[in-house]
This record gives C-alpha cells, sequence and structure tokens, in this order.
C-alpha cells in the first residue's frame, strides 16, 4: 500500500494557495531554496521549539508565529530570543501573496511581517478504508506500522512511502517501497518452495 497521507490545512487564507510553493514542510527537501531569506515558522509548543532551533541552520532572520498563545516552556522561550529568533503570538489572519508566491503573513491586529517562506507541518488523515477493513495497526503518531521490511502487522500486507513515517521525502518513498517490493517478492518465492 503506497496510499500517501492528506495534508489538513490550517484554515488560514492563502495559506492553500502557498502550499508546496513558498509555504513548505521540510527545510531538508526546501530549506536550501529558501536559504538565508526572511523565513517564518508557523508552530507552537514543543515542535515549534524544535523546528524554531532546525531552522536557524538555514536562516539566522527567523520569526516564529504561534497564532495565539505560546505554549513553550519559559526556559524554551528564553533560548529562541536569546538565539535572535522573532516570536509573534497574535494570531495569523491570512497570507498575502502572488501565485502563490509568499509575501507576508497578515496579523489580526493589522500588523504584516514580509516573508518569503513559512514552514508549517499540518495535521494529516490516512485513507482508511483499505487500510482498516484489511485490520493493519496504526502507530500513535498516526502512520501505518510496519518493520524494517515494510511488512504491516497483517500477513501478507506491506506499506510504504508517506503513510508510514514522518519523514515525507521522495527518496524515503522510494527507498520503502523499494523494500516493501523486493520483501514482498521474497516472501511469494518463498512460498512457492515450501515444502
Amino acid at each position: 500500500m503506497a496510499t500517501g497521507i492528506k495534508d489538513l490545512l490550517p484554515a488560514i487564507p492563502g495559506l492553500k494557495a502557498c502550499w508546496g510553493i513558498s509555504v513548505i514542510h521540510c527545510p531538508y527537501c526546501h530549506g536550501y531554496e529558501v536559504r538565508n531569506q526572511a523565513t517564518g515558522l508557523l508552530a507552537n509548543g514543543d515542535f515549534g521549539f524544535e523546528f524554531g532551533k532546525m531552522i536557524t541552520n538555514w536562516t539566522k532572520d527567523l520569526t516564529l508565529f504561534t497564532n495565539g498563545k505560546s505554549t513553550q516552556t519559559e526556559e524554551q522561550t528564553s533560548l529562541l530570543l536569546s538565539k535572535n529568533i522573532n516570536m509573534i503570538e497574535t494570531p495569523v489572519k491570512e497570507l498575502s501573496h502572488q501565485n502563490g508566491a509568499l509575501k507576508s503573513v497578515k496579523l489580526v491586529n493589522g500588523n504584516a511581517v514580509h516573508l518569503k517562506a513559512l514552514y508549517t507541518k499540518p495535521d494529516f488523515e490516512q485513507s482508511l478504508g483499505i487500510i482498516s477493513s484489511l485490520g493493519c495497526e496504526l502507530k500513535q503518531n498516526g502512520f501505518i506500522e510496519v518493520d524494517q521490511f515494510q511488512k504491516t502487522t497483517v500477513a501478507g500486507v506491506y506499506a510504504c512511502g508517506d503513510n508510514t513515517n514522518m519523514f515525507r521525502s521522495v527518496a524515503f518513498a522510494v527507498s520503502s517501497g523499494n523494500m516493501a517490493g523486493a520483501a514482498c517478492n521474497k516472501e511469494l518465492i518463498d512460498e512457492s518452495y515450501s515444502l
């Protein structure tokens, strides 16, 4: 099964039009292209803290939008501020863009922050129809449970790609698909040689 996942984008006007263009999910996939540019991160809590640390590897001009009151600890906030990461708790009203190219993040108080890129990690949902009907188990984080050979918890069922791992990249999807195909093929060959 290579069913992928469905992103559940925040209901912020303009975000959907920018998704995959200037609103991005992964610095390892997109960070080089927007390096050293005015960049934002739409996140909060532990994820906002950890991702904020990571993004500073690509830019020193980073603004963290918590989109409401920050849920980070005082220590996390202090550390981010000490690294010159700007933190804004004012809720986001909309993203201003031109054909998906981000221009600014507009806040509900009327202020705007000009950016070239905005990272966010949206929630997602699995295509649970076939997954559920087969009885495949999901991990606590919502991804399909697989072993090192991409076998699910159901005999004879393999899964690969974005539906199995939070590391969303073409390279990972191809690698896991290759493993699933090879392991499935070996299982079929072994069955034909069973005594």
